[in-house]
């Protein structure tokens, strides 16, 4: 799997988190989603907001795809 980059995220003062990716606003997280995310965001953060966001498959679908165990 390819390393996820290009994530940032802002803690704003309402206690909401949005998370950006090469600068486009990719999730706002709020209340207790926000709070769990600010306590796992610290082990590898690049990793957790594309975990978060639902961007973190890239570039293995389409070989995925024609393998032989996953042909119908």
């Amino acid at each position: 799997m390819g390393e996820a980059r290009g994530f940032a995220y802002a803690q704003r003062a309402d206690g909401s988190v949005v998370i950006t990716h090469r600068g486009r606003v990719a999730g706002t997280l709020r209340g207790g989603r926000a709070a769990e995310f600010l306590a796992e965001v610290d082990d590898d953060p690049q990793l957790v907001m594309a975990r978060w966001t639902g961007n973190y498959r890239r570039g293995n679908e389409r070989a995925a795809r024609q393998h032989p165990r996953n042909r119908a």
